[in-house]
């Protein structure tokens, strides 16, 4: 059996993929919402983990599940999970293989480039009064937290969750500052979203075209807008693939 790191939706498309492909999977996502969108593949050599794993937890799943062969198509920012993949499968000797996102180039005049959530704050007070973040909701306090925004009006796009939702109103965010919608968002989408809440200042990761980098940096550019964006972390991760079907074959080679 494959265990995919399936937090994504490249992630999800991966273990179809190798559903397809005629291989056993383990996909453990990050959220319920998550493993209904993987609902459909059930019955078919699946199985979904939907439980946080640390690396003791990782080592123990892939132990009692048999697992051959790790895919790690976490979300490009979520260094500890690559991380804890990494040392498992290097622990128990289970080959590990990297799915690594395009980056989305940066052509755009007004983009900040930083290092980290706390740069971005600093950075995007610089810039603006009314700051939209597209970062998510996991680093979400770090912003709202910050105190170079303390002054500043911020306006969250996040998933349409009861559990985010309420996250962003325990950190003291009213509905007016809340944008619960499901992407990808189109370049026309983000335009009328960034002038509606009156962004003076927009902040993203970049996370490739599928994570809809693309899209924002143009909608920005076409309003004279400034972007900051976190920079992707640089991380060794040994075997990389950079396409489904790289993966497929580092998997017919060592599974």
């Amino acid at each position: 059996m494959i265990f995919v790191a399936a937090g994504t939706q490249d992630g999800r498309e991966l273990s179809k993929y190798l559903l397809e492909h005629g291989y056993d999977v383990a996909a453990s996502v990050v959220s319920h919402y998550g493993e209904q969108l993987l609902a459909d593949c059930r019955g078919r050599s699946l199985i979904i983990n939907d439980k946080p794993l640390d690396k003791e937890g990782l080592e123990s799943y892939l132990t009692g599940h048999r697992i051959r062969l790790l895919v790690d198509a976490s979300h490009p920012y979520a260094v500890n999970v690559s991380a804890n993949a990494m040392e498992a499968c290097q622990a128990l000797g289970i080959p590990y293989v990297r799915y690594e996102r395009d980056l989305t180039a940066v052509h755009y005049d007004q983009v900040t480039v930083v290092h980290s959530y706390e740069e971005a704050a600093a950075a995007a007070a610089r810039l603006g009064k009314r700051i939209f973040l597209t970062t998510g909701s996991r680093n979400l306090a770090k912003f709202t937290t910050a105190e170079e925004l303390q002054d500043r009006e911020l306006v969250a796009r996040v998933l349409p969750t009861a559990e985010v939702i309420s996250l962003c109103e325990s950190l003291g965010l009213t509905p007016g500052q809340i944008v619960a919608m499901q992407g990808p968002f189109s370049k026309q989408l983000n335009k009328e979203l960034f002038q509606k809440y009156q962004a003076d200042v927009i902040v993203t990761k970049n996370s490739g075209t599928i994570g809809g980098t693309d899209t924002k940096f143009a909608a920005a550019e076409e309003l004279d807008l400034p972007v900051v964006v976190i920079d992707r972390p640089v991380m060794a991760y040994g075997n990389v693939g950079r396409t489904y079907e790289d993966i497929l074959r580092f998997v017919e080679e060592h599974y």
